[in-house]
């Protein structure tokens, strides 16, 4: 246990800062409520709801976009439960956020104490990587499950080190755990990223075991961790091969339409080249790991930066209200990726004076990961990771990749401060390599201080010099204000980053300085690394509270008021109608799921929407959406007045009620009678041969009499062209639940009904009588069967068979992880054992 007293202090001091961040908001539960931490409450209330009604999980809800497969809003499977509560133990059950940069901290601690770094020099560690400024950015946000995944990254790889160095057992399952730990937490950008990584650190031990004649060992460790990996990941088979199968439908899935002009830029996997690289790290940007504030920062009102405003000519305050600080090339950012002044001076050290080769991997790591940020400011790289690095093009906001480099420049920064520590005298030695680490940092940032435009071409981009000259064009500034407006502009952002570039000399200074006494004598070990952890906990504290500030955290009322019924609400939530859908006008539909919470939505907010459905929100929703908007406020909200033939999609859709603005705030519900329903029999079955012109039919048909089907779904249907429908045909939900639909038919003969769902091909089961029976897609979106003659019982469930098979593949990984854990256990206590019985 004394042995263990270093460690276990370093854990307490990792807990008390992170109560100290977000201190006082973690004892007054105060909570983020972001953007997209409401989209995802909004998104999952009805499979909430269900969970607490029944007791089960649903993996469809119909609260947006028609209907989509919960996979990437409520991922939550039975047979990741366990993992769930070890999660927790692992956290401490801390509160929430204060469990997040815990966990940062402590799983980068993890790692360098594998690599055998000192315990409070891994320490100082954890306090260099989780205090990096993107990590206070995510949370910021709301993009938890993004965070979540970076801090297991760590003690996964810890595992992998452990397993290299001889400690198969420990290294394997220590890999296993966070394998699955990683993968739960639901990222799988990240994780993938991160394989790149690995690659380069299993690179750097297969030079070590060639050169060592040790290849033997370094492949039995390889088979440990690819078995660990196996089982890891088979914890979470359910969710992996879930949301494989559903990106295959979604907007990370190819098009079957043919496109034409920029409509072609699609990928091998869906997404658009311009959609993938729209957030691109500019190359100049780079400098921001040295000075936060190179571009500017977060992409908030100029007038909230007290230095900028120092230099404001007050003419023009109220114009800066509007202006960003952010001056990059990115559409907009919420902060800059900082990874500490001091921190970059030692990587760049680390350079020179860390020998091997998981120097050379990690530095070709920081390289790899820095370039492919710039996006499409580096086609040609980019380009080929698109066309040919497998999954690559799944996945957009490339910038993000630099979280590679956050990992790899404070743990060579580590390995660089502990050949210090250990050798003083390398300072001397390599003193060329010093000053030239000096020059790379500290001398840019100087001339940064002094001369802020040095490294960049303008402190006005073009896209904001155009937007003023559309107001000088448009006279809401005049035109002679307008070159002193650009100047005084450029003035503000100058000394922005004037400021920060010496801010950030100053603590290369301070650090350097601290490294002297050391060298020198007058300072112990332990105090140089206690001045190192202040000092960069300072400077990287200070940038992190520019970003993420006890002022956004508010009353967990918020929550419950952000979706605070209003009268629309109320008045449509009085229909008794089981399954109709709402379009909400009074904002975008698309980028809000408030509209959800209540109601089912035709709109929504996700990033893995269904790609047939987004295609039809381009083609006719969107479109529909301005006409109907335009009819019915142009009857004055009578919709008897309102040609229907309008929005024929929406009709389909059943949409049953419109909300529309009202003024100050206001909104009022407008019933639609035009709605067609849930089902309905048709008269007639188009059969297409392909997605065009499936989509392109929906500009003509009346949806009520026609259908128009794949030719592929011809058999299902009969091959039924003229179908027979009559006054007394009937269709009729007399069941709603989101995963299961219960209808009552009638027809005098054979028949076809369009049922207004989303068809997905995978995971809906459908019944007549009890038969089985198969569902074919209509209209492009929806589903179709063929029903025969007479009263039937139809029921559809979405049950997917892969479910049932992938759960019973984990419970068994799960298995296999419990022994090896109980054999660890076993073995340490053996040793244990012996050591207390040696004289």
């Amino acid at each position: 246990m004394k042995k263990l007293l270093p460690d276990l202090l370093v854990i307490f001091m990792f807990a008390v800062l992170s109560f100290a961040y977000f201190f006082p908001a973690d004892i007054e539960n105060r909570i983020l409520f972001q953007h997209d931490t409401a989209a995802g409450a909004g998104a999952g209330q009805e499979a909430t709801q269900y969970r607490e009604e029944t007791g089960e999980y649903t993996r469809w809800t119909n609260s947006l976009f028609g209907g989509m497969p919960t996979y990437q809003i409520a991922p939550s499977y039975e047979s990741t439960q366990p993992l769930t509560w070890v999660q927790k133990v692992y956290q401490l059950f801390l509160p929430t956020y204060v469990n997040l940069t815990f966990i940062l901290m402590l799983g980068f601690f993890i790692l360098l104490r594998a690599f055998g770094i000192p315990t409070w020099l891994a320490g100082l560690g954890g306090l260099m990587w989780a205090f990096s400024s993107y990590f206070f950015i995510l949370i910021s946000a709301g993009h938890i499950w993004k965070f979540i995944t970076l801090a297991y990254i760590p003690p996964t790889i810890a595992g992998i080190v452990l397993a290299y160095r001889g400690k198969y057992l420990a290294g394997g399952i220590v890999t296993a755990l966070f394998i699955a730990l990683q993968i739960l937490s639901n990222h799988v950008q990240m994780s993938y990223y991160f394989l790149f990584v690995i690659l380069f650190i299993a690179g750097a031990y297969f030079e070590d075991a060639w050169r060592n004649k040790t290849l033997p060992q370094f492949f039995k460790a390889s088979g440990v961790l690819v078995v660990a990996a196996l089982i890891g990941i088979s914890v979470n088979l359910s969710n992996l091969y879930h949301t494989y199968e559903y990106s295959k439908e979604t907007m990370r899935g190819k098009s079957e339409l043919v496109e034409t002009g920029d409509a072609a830029k699609q990928t091998s996997s869906g997404l658009d080249r311009d959609y993938i690289t729209q957030w691109s790290y500019g190359i100049g940007e780079t400098w921001t790991l040295l000075v936060p504030n190179f571009k500017g920062g977060a992409s908030v009102p100029l007038a909230l930066n007290e230095t900028a405003m120092e230099k404001a000519n007050p003419t023009y305050a109220g114009l800066y209200q509007q202006l960003s600080q952010y001056f990059g090339n990115q559409p907009m950012t919420s902060g800059p990726v900082y990874v500490g002044a001091f921190v970059l001076f030692l990587f760049i050290l680390g350079c020179f004076i860390v020998k091997g080769p998981l120097k050379w991997a990690l530095i070709g790591a920081t390289f790899f990961s820095i370039v492919l940020s710039w996006g499409k400011n580096f086609m040609p790289l980019t380009d080929f990771f698109i066309d040919y690095i497998p999954m690559y093009s799944k996945f957009r906001a490339v910038s993000s990749i630099l979280v590679i480099a956050e990992f790899t420049i404070p743990l060579l920064a580590i390995f660089a401060l502990k050949k210090i520590l250990d050798e003083p005298e390398v300072l001397k030695k390599k003193i060329k390599f010093v000053g030239i680490s000096l020059a790379l940092t500290a001398g840019v940032a100087l001339i940064l201080a002094v001369i802020p435009g040095a490294f960049s071409s303008t402190f006005v981009p073009a896209q904001e010099a155009q937007m003023l000259q559309n107001a000088v064009n448009q006279q809401m500034i005049p035109a002679n204000e307008l070159s002193g407006i650009l100047s005084n502009l450029a003035e503000m952002r100058a000394a922005m980053v004037s400021a920060d570039a010496l801010r950030s000399f100053i603590i290369i200074v301070i650090g350097c300085v601290l490294l002297w006494l050391y060298y020198s004598g007058k300072l112990r070990k332990s105090f140089v690394i206690a001045g190192i952890a202040i000092l960069c906990v300072v400077d990287m504290w200070s940038v992190n509270k520019r970003y993420l500030h006890d002022d956004q955290f508010v009353p967990r009322s918020a929550q419950v008021d952000t979706f605070k019924k209003t009268q629309a609400d109320e008045i449509i939530l009085q229909d008794t109608d089981p399954n109709y859908r709402v379009l909400n006008f009074s904002g975008d539909a698309f980028s809000e799921n408030k509209t959800s919470y209540w109601h089912k939505s035709v709109g929504g907010y996700h990033a893995a929407k269904l790609r047939r459905y987004q295609e039809m929100i381009d083609r006719h929703i969107s479109p529909e959406m301005q006409a109907a908007y335009r009819a019915i406020a142009t009857a004055g909200g009578e919709m008897d007045s309102v040609d229907a033939s309008k929005f024929r999609v929406l009709n389909m859709l059943n949409t049953k009620y419109f909300i529309l603005p009202a003024g100050q705030g206001q909104t009022v519900p407008i019933e639609n009678p035009y709605a067609y329903g849930n089902a309905w029999f048709v008269n007639n079955v188009e059969y297409v041969d392909n997605a065009n012109q499936e989509i392109d039919a929906l500009n003509t048909i009346l949806p009520t009499e026609t259908a128009v089907v794949d030719a592929r779904f011809k058999d299902i249907l009969k091959g039924i062209t003229t179908a027979h429908k009559d006054s007394l045909s009937s269709v009729c939900l007399t069941s709603y639940e989101p995963n299961r639909l219960v209808y009552e038919t009638n027809n005098s003969k054979d028949g076809v009904i369009v049922f207004s769902e989303i068809y997905y091909p995978d995971g809906w089961i459908a019944t007549i009588d009890g038969e089985p029976a198969d569902i074919a897609r209509a209209d492009y979106i929806l589903r179709s069967m063929y029903v025969p003659a007479g009263k039937h019982t139809i029921e559809m469930r979405f049950d997917p068979k892969s479910l049932h098979v992938t759960e019973g593949i984990a419970y068994a990984a799960l298995a296999l992880m419990v022994i090896g854990i109980m054999i660890m256990v076993i073995v340490y206590r053996k040793k244990l054992s012996s050591h207390a019985n040696c004289p």
